[in-house]
């Protein structure tokens, strides 16, 4: 039947994917990916933007009156001026913003002097062969990137603790440990995807991490209500450990939390793919990615790291330990008692003179034998008939 598929029984949580029950083999891939972040970023470092490594900037139109350039040529054309003036310069690969003929390149370098900054226009200028208004610099200071991420890990550190705050009063501090640790997560994986893609670090960023922040525990507190709904009072008797029950809460919760995530995510990929891609609006790539890369880890965790995180520090508080066990002991003889009873109701083998002893047919005590069957002749004759007592 259609209604019995797999895609019904997600939508009604009686899937029983086992998530939690496979809580080691995600605690291994999340200790993977982690290390491959961290590392990534101790190696390759993040590509910072002007706004916090400090350096010049330079705009040059992507059309003059006598060619359009292409974004290798444009990073060549400010390359040869930059270390015309300056040999030892860095100089970045071109940034196109716009299309068309009101598009225009961004090329940054490393710190120059006003002096020099303005011979590098000159040469552009000359080289490019187009009026000096349609040649721009900035030169930004890197004390300006120090205090936004100052504010910005303060901002942080107040959200974090608020947040805990919130969470212990709500549910209890094992699912506040919990929730944190997805969120680290999240934010760990988003920085080393960061880091592996070299997207460059503006304020654009900072303010995606921000955001990914909220969203993350969003999905984690909606699966960790479902979690405490289904334990509540669950040492009085339930037939479930609490794993198991988790597992059924993460079920139930399952296709709300990746239709919540798909709906979140079509906006985020248009303004990446479509925004950033097709239409070649630089500053927008910044946002998309670490939005759209924390969105997605935000969603994954709270489903595969953050209940089987929950489950863990659970499993080892005393009274969750021995409820476990007293379910799990009971299972154990229950399936032991049925072993036997299926022994006794077994048919006897074919060729035997074997009854089998199905359930309830035990005489009652007290009870007469069963009368012997009379195996003799009845055919009638005078000699089968046994003889009168004379």
């Amino acid at each position: 039947m259609a209604g019995s598929g797999l895609a019904a029984r997600l939508y009604t949580g009686e899937a029983n994917i086992n998530i939690v029950g496979r809580r080691k083999m995600w605690f291994v891939a999340a200790l993977a990916i982690v290390i491959i972040s961290i590392g990534s970023i101790a190696i390759r470092g993040f590509h910072l933007g002007i706004e916090f490594a400090g350096g010049n900037e330079f705009i040059v139109p992507a059309t003059t009156s006598s060619q359009t350039l292409n974004q290798d040529e444009a990073g060549d054309v400010v390359a040869r001026a930059v270390h015309s003036v300056v040999p030892e310069a860095e100089v970045l690969a071109a940034q196109q913003v716009g299309t068309g003929d009101e598009s225009f390149f961004r090329v940054r370098s490393s710190a120059m002097t006003t002096q020099e900054s303005e011979q590098v226009k000159t040469a552009l200028v000359t080289d490019l062969g187009v009026d000096a208004d349609q040649v721009s610099d900035n030169q930004v200071s890197a004390a300006w990137g120090g205090a936004v991420t100052e504010k910005a890990v303060l901002g942080l550190v107040v959200f974090l603790v608020l947040v805990c705050a919130y969470l212990v009063v709500r549910f209890e501090w094992r699912m506040a440990v919990a929730a944190l640790a997805s969120l680290m997560l999240d934010l760990i994986l988003t920085a080393g995807v960061y880091s592996l893609v070299g997207f460059e670090v503006t304020p654009s960023t900072v303010i995606g991490f921000l955001t990914i922040l909220g969203y993350s525990l969003y999905d984690v507190v909606v699966v960790f209500d479902k979690v405490q709904e289904n334990t509540r009072g669950i040492t009085a008797g339930s037939s479930r450990t609490y794993a198991e029950a988790t597992n059924l809460a993460v079920n139930q919760t399952l296709m709300r939390s990746l239709n919540t995530g798909l709906v979140a995510l079509l906006p985020v990929g248009g303004l990446l793919f479509i925004g950033a891609g097709l239409f070649g609006a630089g500053t927008l790539k910044d946002l998309g990615l670490v939005l759209f890369v924390g969105m997605g880890f935000g969603v994954i965790s709270s489903i595969v790291f953050a209940a089987p995180v929950l489950s863990a520090l659970k499993d080892r508080e005393p009274k969750i330990k021995a409820h476990n066990a007293r379910v799990l002991a009971r299972r154990a003889s229950r399936s032991d008692d049925v072993a036997p009873r299926a022994e006794r109701t077994r048919p006897a083998a074919a060729g035997t003179d074997e009854v089998p002893a199905f359930a309830g047919t035990t005489p009652r005590p007290g009870a007469r034998p069963a009368a012997k069957r009379n195996t003799t002749n009845r055919g009638g004759g005078a000699g089968n008939r046994p003889g009168k007592r004379r």
